[in-house]
């Protein structure tokens, strides 16, 4: 990886990386040259092993940020075989910070809708960094609807830090959308995944996030909130994110464990900007399992289905335990 490439919290891979390609370097190509830099690399393996395992929330928040971190647009180059992307919401415009059209995996047809942040500056403008205005959940319902009248299934991919928050966006709808969204996909009678592949904050995520499989990459995050969103209400200042992190409980470990999602899909070692191609053939076989599974179920009992499984989130206290405290 370029220097650049690495995060604040990597600075001993960067420097074991630099080793590496001064040892690389050398053209005498002894023995003992090269067993050096096979003990750097091995070195550098162990070393990522060890920081990844141990992620904090904010550092994991980092590297769901990462700007190399494969986007929806790379996932539909490298997952599926076909894209023929879907348009407008038929209403106002075309929000790009949401893509949707048609797919294939495999010999499966599918609707595929994702968050899509952009990688340059230019990119990252045009489609708001990834933050959708009420067209782009219009657009992404209009599509839904689309599928299921041909039986396809739906593929969400969520990637934002939340839905757009300007004035032209509340004055056009955005809360009520998102609603209207949600409630769409809870009645949907075809199959449904749902998979946070960087950041999933707010309502910008739940707009397209409810569905029959909800999972998560291993180094992604999904809040009600971002950090920076819940340090500037409770501590005043952005200055407290990685306290809020801390506080927010939204890491793929913690999620798992209250079963706000199915499953954690794994990431390649040091992330999944460090083997693209590794991290979308992982996507890709769950993707399969999933649609085999789902595709076997009729419409009416998936709706059914998913209707318990929402009803099932989140703890409460009896109250006879409320009396007692």
């Amino acid at each position: 990886m370029k220097p650049e490439s690495y995060l604040a919290f990597e600075t001993n891979l960067k420097n074991i990386q630099a080793e590496i390609d001064a040892a690389s370097t050398q053209q005498d190509g002894s023995s003992d040259r090269q067993e050096m830099v096979r003990q750097l690399r091995q070195q550098w393996v162990d070393a990522t092993r060890e920081i990844y395992q141990n992620l904090t929330p904010w550092q994991t928040v980092q590297v769901a940020r990462h700007k190399d971190r494969p986007h929806t647009t790379d996932y539909l180059s490298l997952v599926f075989d076909e894209f023929v992307e879907l348009h407008g919401d038929k209403f106002f415009g075309d929000d790009r910070a949401i893509r949707t059209g048609f797919a294939k995996l495999e010999d499966r047809k599918v609707m595929v809708i994702g968050h899509q942040k952009g990688r340059n500056y230019q990119e990252r403008t045009e489609n708001y960094f990834g933050c959708a205005h009420p067209e782009g959940y219009r657009k992404a319902m209009g599509k839904m609807k689309l599928a299921a009248k041909f039986g396809l299934p739906v593929i969400c991919l969520i990637d934002t830090p939340g839905a757009y928050p300007g004035l032209g966006a509340e004055e056009r709808g955005q809360a009520q959308v998102i609603a209207e969204s949600m409630f769409l996909m809870s009645q949907l009678k075809t199959p449904i995944v749902c998979i946070v592949i960087g950041e999933g904050g707010s309502g910008g995520a739940l707009g397209i996030g409810v569905g029959d499989k909800v999972a998560m990459l291993q180094h992604s995050y999904y809040s009600v909130i971002s950090p920076e969103g819940c340090a500037g209400i409770l501590w005043k200042s952005s200055e407290f994110a990685e306290l809020a992190a801390d506080a927010l409980k939204f890491t793929s470990k913690h999620l798992s464990e209250l079963k706000v999602v199915d499953d954690v899909i794994e990431e390649p070692l040091g992330g999944a900007h460090r083997d693209p191609h590794e991290m979308a053939n992982r996507v890709k076989n769950y993707l399969l399992r999933c649609l085999d599974e789902l595709t076997a179920v009729p419409g009416d009992q998936l709706v059914q289905n998913r209707y318990e499984k929402f009803r099932r989130l989140g703890m409460f206290l009896e109250p006879e335990a409320l009396r007692g405290s």
